[in-house]
């Protein structure tokens, strides 16, 4: 009896014990499938294609080294909050003499504002290989191309958002952002922060001001002391031609609009075999974008031409997949965007001083443009890069500033109203004699 009680116990046990190990292994196997639902495989950076960050501006540093007659560069840095960014801008003009650079057409460059838009610095890389003369354009006669590249000074900004490639080398293959996580093209002043019903903080946080980013600072001051003809922001994503406005679907009156949409039309049909979409950004895409770089650089800076291009998509990759969507994987594709996109900037170089003719001298002085907010932002960045940490006091201080002073104008406004009707009213008042009659 107490050997059959004692064999039950280790019958019991042993049972216990295999559903235990039964149990384990089938929780092993759903956590293996559930992690396989959850990361999908995607496509990863091809290194074999792309520059990385550090290889890409090491090889346009040494262009500029090799050609020190054409090409200069230039590097800018701000910071605040304990965030620090830095810019690098590289010119490109020929006969540099004194102030030669006011008498020449003047044509800004943006790439790589969204970090994950590789193929954007890849163009850029190729553009300032083109203009050193390195590589060629088979396509185009060498001859006119360098009489209209004499009459031109071209900025241009290889890789915004540094600190946002960075993330996306990490691993990130989805972040636009910049390193504390702003989206650069929400954080400018033209209708900063307004937020459409679809807003998605991962994708278009504005940040806490208009101009909180380092990066940002950086371009507008770049923009207001450079005072370019032609702007043109770089992106991937789909193919298009946008001009402004990207904020409301409509597009500048008379004769800009139809400079822009003439230039746009004959690029179109010149490189994008009439495939590129063309129009404003806010009307175009089928969503409105506030506090974009190419609004502000339209209606603050006055640049009589700014343009937003989107070189490259891949409508069938997953949304996950954000390498595949925004940058070509194979090299045939790549080598077709390069040289198809490359094509296309110049001949915008030759054909923007015949669209401007005579107007390309009325730019519009920042100076009679410039908002309070625009002044404020503009007064403590400089501040701050003079004496450093010392004006983050200030800065945190920054909105207040801005509603006192809007307190003071309203008041100042109302005070001299009440004093003109007091003026008016003993006017108008009737002469009573002191001695009744």
């Amino acid at each position: 009896m107490a050997l059959s009680i004692f064999q039950f116990l280790l019958f019991s046990i042993s049972l216990c014990f295999l559903a235990s190990s039964f149990q384990d292994l089938l929780l092993l196997s759903v956590n293996a499938q559930s992690h396989n639902l959850t990361q999908p495989s995607v496509t990863p950076i091809n290194y074999d294609l792309y520059h990385s960050s550090d290889n890409l501006m090491e090889e346009i540093r040494a262009l500029v080294h090799r050609h020190p007659d054409k090409l200069t560069t230039e590097t800018i840095k701000a910071g605040n909050k304990g965030y620090g960014a830095e810019v690098t801008v590289v010119t490109y003009c020929k006969e540099k003499k004194g102030n030669d650079e006011r008498s020449k057409l003047r044509i800004l460059i943006s790439f790589g504002q969204h970090g994950r838009e590789l193929i954007t610095t890849e163009l850029a890389l190729r553009i300032l290989s083109i203009l050193s003369e390195e590589k060629i354009l088979p396509s185009m006669d060498q001859a006119s191309l360098n009489s209209a590249l004499d009459k031109l000074v071209i900025k241009v900004v290889p890789m915004e958002n540094l600190n946002g490639r960075k993330v996306v080398e990490a691993g990130d293959l989805c972040e636009r952002r910049n390193g504390r996580g702003v989206d650069l093209n929400r954080n400018w002043s033209v209708d900063w922060g307004k937020k459409e019903k679809d807003y998605d903080p991962y994708e278009e946080n504005p940040g806490i001001a208009p101009f909180s980013e380092p990066e940002s600072q950086i371009m507008r001051k770049l923009a207001i002391s450079f005072e370019p003809h032609l702007w043109v922001n770089v992106h991937s994503g789909m193919e298009a031609l946008f001009m402004p406005y990207d904020h409301k679907n409509s597009t500048p009156d008379g004769l800009p609009m139809q400079r822009m949409r003439s230039l746009l039309e004959e690029v179109n049909q010149l490189h994008c075999q009439e495939r590129c979409m063309i129009g404003s950004g806010g009307g175009s895409v089928g969503y409105f974008a506030h506090g974009t770089a190419t609004d502000f650089m339209y209606d603050i800076v006055g640049v009589p031409m700014a343009f937003t291009f989107e070189i490259y998509g891949d409508g069938t990759a997953s949304s996950r997949d954000c390498f595949k969507m925004f940058n070509p994987i194979d090299l045939a594709t790549y080598n077709r965007v390069l040289s198809d996109w490359s094509a296309t900037f110049f001949t915008i170089f030759k054909l923007v001083p015949q669209k401007l003719g005579d107007s390309k001298a009325s730019i519009l002085k920042l100076d009679k443009l410039v908002s309070i907010d625009e002044y404020l932002d503009g007064y403590l960045m400089e501040r701050r890069n003079r004496y450093g940490k010392k004006m983050e006091v200030l800065e945190l201080g920054m909105q207040e500033i801005r509603t006192y002073f809007r307190l003071f104008l309203l008041s100042s406004v109302l005070l001299l109203f009440m004093f003109c009707s007091r003026i008016s009213k003993s006017k108008c008042r009737p002469i009573v004699s002191a001695i009744p009659l």
